[in-house]
């Protein structure tokens, strides 16, 4: 199956849309092996950083730091008024039985990992999709993960399953530890459900795998000195046969330590068998190479021509092109954003001749595109906001349809075509995912080539959204630019009237911010009283690659111009104030909020930053910076370092400057983002006198939790904290 999504990427908290190298790439770009640095390794570099110590993940000094953190973080927030109440009605939203139970086809069966207070690793289970129609669907539990890492001694957290079609019976599971991004490889058998005894088993590391038949795979891991590059992920694939030790696997594929990374994927579909490889050279420029066997049964690898920043996909007989820069060929100039088909066997033998599916507007973008048996089904952006597009070729011709959807909020769309199952029933058949703002998810199966949507599932309302409404404004950014931004008001706003107000952004790899539903949101902050705001500043992926590129490198001071506009613009319009504007942004958008508050601290009270990017002078020295150099620059390059240096949080901030309050929150085990930044910029701004908590969850990796119960209480101690900083002094939490 052809799916691609801008919502597949991996620098992003986990409801946070993304994209850049295509979903080949995603589960490579997530999986980063845990390996805290050792003190030799940080102090080769600034030794005039006096805080080095803390980037040593597990050192005794560095955890008795956090403990202490943690414990001043609980007694300032725990003990408030209504506290307890709260956290537990997080988790009771996190824990509702009522949630969609989203689901992955594997054969027959439809595949589901659910988890609630009483599951809190979660089930991972099966049941018939004329089964999961029912209100109340029987599921079959295939792997118990609260169960499984009892027996093992083990504190497993799922990480995805890799299975092999057309009989679906074995599967690569992979299992983190603590919820890190690394994980190890098992084989599973899906009818015995365990196991299998002697079968593909890969240790602890970032790897990846891909099935080739039922006795071979291929494998990118660890593979010892060498066989990793300069951002910390694989560079060697090597094919593995059944009942051969991996140290005997022949290497097959190879890239430079310069690279981020090597990928492979292995396309089953019969008569249009392909195993692609693909060289990630930075995050959004990548090489392939097509898997050949010559009429002497020799393996050949034969590039494949396109633009290093393009997207290239093969769907049966069709290769499709995604551009992230303009292509011209001949007299036709084809814009960045387009999506381009053609004839897959003449595209090889070299004709240049395209049918654009789709090509951008001021105001529209491609979020992605999934296929049925017969169609290609596109979700775009109209202003922030999902449409539908089908498109199909008859008598080799291409027509499009536009499909009647839910509007304005965000579309999600899947196709569950099989394409190894010679009669599949459900070869045209889509899943269609529905939410704004104020309206909970719904889940529609519907039919390419109609517009009938029938809603099977969807989430229970978490809040009375009635008297509630939703605007889209613009701000003007200090270069003149537009900058959309959403805004939820409570119940009974008046206008003029100022609130407290959290505002959300991200900006960055091109990553899309669209309308969601987050029970959370709306019964935490909007139905006590807060406004919500979500920002789409450049960086993002709203307005397509023209957007994200506008604020990269050298320019990316431009996403906290755009944000800080956005702020100035609440503030202007009566929305809110200074002393009642709080915000918030993880990952990338952590990096975000840090800098922002550094350099507008007048603007904001109080600020949340979640598992940030914080010390620009060391992100590519620490776990996977290296890879995301093609999105901030090199610090190591002068050039580089003179516009990151301007806006680097842990560089920049200052004693005797009133800063908001802020609260750190991150994990221990996250091995994408380095803990040492958080960590060391709490500690900088509490040396200089700067009001600061901090609060690091030993397991969670990149999503700060492992479960349920760890992401209550971290939420709550988040929105605790907006709570007693916005609010009038001494208010009790509602």
């Amino acid at each position: 199956m052809v799916t691609t999504s801008t919502r597949q990427r991996v620098h992003q908290r986990p409801h946070a849309a993304a994209r850049s190298l295509a979903s080949l790439l995603a589960a490579f770009l997530v999986s980063l092996s845990f390996a805290a640095p050792t003190m030799a390794d940080t102090a080769t570099t600034d030794p005039t950083d006096t805080l080095l110590w803390l980037e040593d993940v597990q050192g005794d000094r560095a955890l008795a730091w956090v403990r202490e953190r943690n414990a001043e973080s609980e007694k300032a927030i725990e003990s408030l008024p209504g506290h307890s109440a709260m956290r537990e009605a997080i988790a009771a939203i996190l824990d509702s039985r009522e949630q969609i139970p989203y689901i992955a086809r594997h054969g027959d069966a439809f595949y589901n990992l659910w988890r609630d207070q009483k599951n809190p690793r979660g089930l991972w289970r099966r049941t018939t999709l004329a089964e999961y129609r029912n209100a109340e669907p029987k599921w079959e539990t295939v792997i118990d993960l609260d169960a499984l890492g009892r027996a093992e001694g083990e504190n497993w957290v799922w990480a995805g399953a890799n299975c092999l079609g057309p009989d679906y019976r074995r599967c690569l599971v992979s299992l983190s530890r603590g919820g890190a991004d690394a994980h190890v490889v098992r084989e599973f058998d899906l009818v015995d459900k365990r196991f299998v005894e002697g079968g593909f088993t890969l240790p602890e590391a970032k790897s990846s795998v891909d099935w080739i038949s039922r006795d071979a795979i291929y494998v990118a891991s660890d593979f010892g000195a060498g066989s990793m590059t300069d951002s910390g992920y694989p560079r060697v694939i090597k094919r593995w046969q059944r009942g051969s030790v991996l140290a005997d696997a022949k290497t097959v594929f190879e890239v430079e330590r310069g690279d981020v990374a090597a990928a492979v994927s292995v396309d089953l579909t019969p008569g249009y068998e392909r195993t692609t490889f693909e060289r990630a050279i930075d995050f959004y420029r990548s090489r392939i190479s097509l898997l050949i066997v010559d009429k002497a049964g020799v393996d050949k690898l034969v590039p494949v021509d396109k633009p290093d920043d393009a997207q290239l996909r093969f769907w049966r007989d069709i290769v499709l092109i995604e551009l992230r820069s303009d292509w011209k060929l001949g007299d036709t100039l084809w814009p960045r954003g387009s999506l381009l088909a053609s004839d897959a066997k003449r595209y090889l033998a070299g004709e240049r001749k395209f049918d654009a599916l789709f090509t951008p507007t001021a105001t529209r973008s491609l979020a992605s595109y999934t296929a049925t048996k017969t169609t290609l089904v596109l979700d775009v952006l109209d202003n922030v906001a999902g449409r539908l597009q089908e498109w199909k070729r008859v008598d080799g011709r291409w027509q499009r349809r536009d499909v009647a959807a839910p509007h304005p909020g965000r579309l999600g769309v899947s196709a569950l075509h099989d394409p190894l199952i010679e009669r599949d029933e459900l070869a045209e058949t889509l899943l269609v995912d529905y939410a704004d703002f104020l309206t909970p998810d719904a889940l529609m199966l519907g039919r390419a080539g109609s517009d009938g949507l029938d809603k099977i599932k969807s989430r229970p309302s978490f809040f009375d959204a009635v008297g509630m409404r939703v605007e889209q404004l613009f701000a003007r950014s200090k270069d003149g630019t537009a900058v959309p931004y959403f805004v939820v008001r409570p119940r009974n706003a008046r206008a003029g009237e100022r609130a407290p107000t959290l505002l959300y952004g991200y900006g960055g790899f091109e990553v899309s911010q669209t309308p969601f539903y987050s029970g959370i949101v709306g019964s935490q902050w909007l139905a006590r009283g807060g406004v919500f705001v979500l920002a789409n500043i450049r960086g993002g992926g709203e307005f397509g690659p023209a957007w994200h590129q506008a604020a990269v490198g050298q320019n990316k001071q431009k996403s906290y111009d755009d944000f800080i506009a956005v702020a100035e613009d609440l503030i202007a319009r009566g929305i809110s104030s200074a002393a009642q504007l709080g915000i918030e942004g993880g990952s990338n958008g952590g990096l975000l909020v840090g800098a922002v508050m550094v350099q507008r601290p007048e603007l904001f009270k109080a600020v949340v930053c979640q598992v940030p990017l914080l010390d620009m002078k060391r992100y590519h020295r620490l776990l996977a910076g290296a890879s995301w150099m093609a999105e901030y620059g090199d610090p190591d390059k002068p050039e580089d370092w003179a516009a990151i240096s301007r806006y680097s949080p842990y560089q920049n901030v200052r004693k005797g400057v009133k800063m908001p309050s802020v609260i750190f929150t991150t994990s221990t085990r996250d091995d994408r983002v380095h803990p040492g930044h958080a960590r060391k910029m709490a500690e900088r701004m509490r040396e200089q006198g700067h009001r600061v908590l901090y609060w690091e969850n030993i397991e969670g990796g990149h999503g700060g939790a492992a479960d349920n119960a760890q992401r209550a209480r971290m939420t709550a101690l988040e929105y605790g904290f907006l709570w007693r900083e916005l609010a009038n002094a001494g208010q009790p939490l509602r």
